[in-house]
């Protein structure tokens, strides 16, 4: 059995998009982010919310009488050019790759070609380019020397607009996470302190609480303190979801990087609405987008590179409430 994978792929254009990132950016898992994702959109790519008219009812009478249209607003979020790299050593590579070609019913071990190993292989770099992504959304700083750098997150923003004078974002104090029922109170706090316009949207369902690690485990051992048939159950066998008043909460699972990354809140909880915030990936609309996959004989080496667009941003202020710790 060869121990190398040497066959080049590249995939750009419609391939990029249908084999490679658009599988990446829709279904359960990037729905379960908590934010909309917009790809290749048109550019400039713009983050649009409409604000749904009121009053549109009129006494009946001949001929048009019209009304206020829905108010609408937009944003051009900022993409940036970005490329992932990965380059294993052969044996590492195949290996990976083999254990992954493994679990795929009907492969044929003694043949590692055609689609059954072009899906073993990108399954592992979409892997690692989707959690890069994620990372960056929250924790990305361009001017940082390196490190989660290649455009700026959610976190910064948000910071960033914490400081302006006429800020319309409406903060709260960050508590610690170490007293019983913590959490519980902050998403009472955060949800009092929500303006009126904000808190419209609950009947939407589209209202989220997007929360830090620390948080989501405080309130979960919350609901485990309750007493009665269905908590122990859910004690025992574990919660898919959570919810505050009816909203869900969303563990943004960043407290990996945390400690890598001191200038980022490590703690914070934000109630927004889930349409306000986005992450746009762009592949098809500027030149020298691809995904390539080589084997480089001088160092025994296989490579794997994409190049593509993307950026991150929210689009109204007032509808999110955030509390954060401020890095020092």
């Amino acid at each position: 059995m060869a121990q190398l994978i040497e066959n080049p792929k590249t995939y750009q254009g419609q391939e990029l998009d249908t084999i490679f990132f658009r599988p990446m950016l829709s279904g359960p898992d990037a729905e379960n982010l908590g934010i909309r994702i917009l790809y290749n959109m048109p550019v400039p790519t713009t983050l649009q919310f409409w604000r749904r008219a009121t009053d549109v009812l009129k006494k009946y009478s001949k001929g048009w009488i019209g009304g206020d249209p829905a108010q609408k607003f937009q944003k051009k979020i900022e993409l940036f050019k970005v490329k992932a790299e990965l380059g294993f050593s052969a044996t590492d590579y195949f290996q990976m790759v083999f254990e992954q070609l493994s679990n795929t019913a009907g492969a044929n071990m003694d043949d590692l070609s055609g689609t059954a190993l072009e899906a073993a292989e990108t399954s592992l770099f979409k892997a690692s380019i989707a959690e890069a992504i994620r990372a960056t959304m929250w924790y990305g700083d361009a001017t940082r020397e390196e490190g989660l750098n290649t455009f700026d997150g959610f976190l910064k923003r948000i910071m960033a607009d914490m400081n302006e004078e006429d800020s319309e974002l409406t903060t709260v104090n960050m508590t610690s996470m170490s007293a019983t029922d913590a959490a519980e109170a902050l998403f009472k706090n955060l949800w009092e302190s929500a303006p009126e316009v904000l808190k419209q949207f609950k009947s939407d369902g589209n209202l989220v609480y997007l929360v830090s690690s620390d948080v989501y485990n405080n309130y979960e051992d919350s609901l485990d303190s309750i007493s009665n048939e269905s908590a122990y159950l859910a004690k025992q066998n574990g919660r898919k979801e959570l919810f505050f008043k009816g909203i869900p909460v969303i563990d943004v699972q960043m407290s990996g990087y945390a400690a890598d990354y001191a200038d980022m809140p490590a703690s914070f909880a934000l109630l927004t609405e889930s349409r306000n915030l986005a992450l746009a990936v762009n592949t098809n609309d500027f030149p020298g987008m691809e995904v390539r996959m080589w084997y480089n004989p001088d160092e025994m080496e296989n490579r794997q590179r994409a190049v593509f667009m993307a950026g991150c941003d929210y689009l109204l202020p007032e509808l999110i409430v955030a509390a954060l710790t401020v890095p020092v």
